[in-house]
C-alpha cells in the first residue's frame, strides 16, 4: 500500500535509512550518510505533504519524496527547469523488500501525482554508482539525459533521467 507519510512514521523511515545506508556504501555510492537524510528533511517533507511511503504487513518497506523541487544543476544536461515537473528525491527501500516492486510503485505514485496535479514532465536523478536505480528508471520509460554535479554533494557525480507522460490517458 502506498500513502502519505506521517510524522508517527519517522522512526520507522529512519530504520529504513540505517538499513540502507550501510548498502549503498558498500556499492561505493556515497550520497547518503550519518547525517543525511535526517528526521527534519523527512518531516519538512511530511508538512509539506510530498513524502510517501511503502508498506507491507504494517512495516514501512520503502519510501520517496514526490516533488517539484528540480535542482539548478539540472541544467548542466540541457534540461529546461523553468518547466514544471514532478520530481522524485529520497526514493528507498529496505532490503528486506528489494525485490517486490515496492521502488516501481513509488515511482508510479509520482506519475499519479503529476496526472493529479495535470503536470506532464517527470524527473529523478540518482549517484552514478546506483546501478538498480538506473536500471530502474528506464524501465518506467525514463531516458537517460546525462552526468550532473550537485553543489550540496561535492565530489560526487548524478544521472539525471527524464520522462513525459502523454495527454492521451
Amino acid at each position: 500500500m502506498i500513502r502519505l507519510a506521517l510524522i508517527s512514521d519517522i522512526p520507522q523511515i529512519m530504520q529504513l535509512v540505517k538499513e540502507v545506508v550501510p548498502l549503498m556504501r558498500a556499492s561505493g555510492n556515497l550520497q547518503w550518510d550519518d547525517v543525511y537524510p535526517n528526521p527534519q528533511v523527512f518531516e519538512q517533507d511530511i508538512q509539506a505533504g510530498q513524502l510517501w511511503v511503502a508498506e507491507v504487513d504494517n512495516e514501512i518497506a520503502g519510501v520517496s519524496a514526490i516533488t517539484t523541487e528540480q535542482y539548478p544543476e539540472y541544467a548542466q544536461v540541457g534540461l529546461d527547469i523553468s518547466e514544471e515537473a514532478i520530481v522524485t528525491h529520497r526514493l528507498a527501500v529496505s532490503p528486506r523488500f528489494q525485490g517486490r516492486g515496492i521502488a516501481a510503485s513509488l515511482m508510479q505514485q509520482a506519475e499519479d501525482v503529476a496526472l493529479e496535479r495535470d503536470i506532464l514532465l517527470l524527473r529523478v536523478d540518482t549517484n552514478i554508482q546506483n546501478l538498480a536505480t538506473q536500471k530502474l528508471f528506464p524501465k518506467m520509460g525514463y531516458d537517460y539525459k546525462g552526468e550532473i554535479t550537485l553543489q550540496f554533494r561535492p565530489g560526487m557525480r548524478f544521472v539525471c533521467f527524464e520522462k513525459r507522460l502523454s495527454t492521451q490517458r
